[in-house]
């Protein structure tokens, strides 16, 4: 399965805090994914990444996340499979645009397809099932995105400057910022249909991301 958990904004908190909660908000998605973690962090932009990894396509340290574009511009966090990442791989090689092929991974298939196309073009193409979370560093925007089905979960909560998301509600509540008031509305929705519609949860400020859609954050240091 995979999954994933990350902040913008660290507020009050240094470096090594801001490390530590995202590490834990990691360690709390391993029955997700228990063959590998990752936590990676730039304290310029005040962003933490953490990813728990199921081995799948690439069962080598090519495939660790969070993983770095070949340029260095781009990190992501991935949850699932893209089904045609062979034949992405096999167009760039074709067109000129292929990095230094590290290893075998679907992931690594994404960022040099988002390098070479951006992302938008690159979600067009691709036929899969994932949740995603991109930062680029360039342009000091977050990008989430799930497919058009919405087979991986996604969720975010938003707060003046503290912008948290993970795979997982569990994980996103670990973080001190994230509010736990229980929506009424939500809780009218669910006697009236029997479930909570995308993007409300049952939580007042917690939502999930709709399937197909992707959400673009530009964070401001203030």
């Amino acid at each position: 399965m995979c999954g994933f958990a990350g902040f913008l904004g660290y507020g009050r908190m240094n470096a090594e805090k801001a490390s530590r909660i995202a590490t834990q908000m990691g360690e709390s998605l391993v029955h997700r994914g228990p063959d590998d973690s990752g936590v990676w962090c730039d304290d310029n932009s005040e962003i933490a990444l953490s990813h728990q990894r199921l081995s799948i396509l690439d069962l080598s340290s090519a495939g660790h996340q969070p993983m770095i574009s070949a340029s260095g511009r781009f990190v992501t966090v991935f949850n699932g499979e893209i089904y045609n990442h062979l034949e992405i791989r096999a167009e760039l090689q074709k067109e000129e645009d292929q990095p230094d092929w590290l290893g075998h991974s679907d992931t690594e298939t994404f960022l040099a397809a988002v390098e070479a196309r951006g992302l938008e073009e690159t979600l067009r193409q691709t036929v899969g099932m994932f949740a995603l979370a991109l930062w680029d560093r360039k342009e000091r925007v977050l990008y989430l995105t799930r497919d058009r089905m919405g087979e991986k979960p996604l969720y975010y909560f938003h707060n003046n400057n503290n912008f948290i998301f993970s795979s997982d509600l569990n994980s996103l509540k670990l973080h001190s910022k994230v509010s736990k008031a229980i929506s009424s509305v939500s809780l009218q929705k669910y006697l009236a249909y029997g479930y909570i519609p995308s993007p409300l949860t049952i939580y007042s400020k917690i939502y999930k991301l709709p399937a197909g859609h992707f959400l673009e954050y530009e964070f401001n240091k203030s």
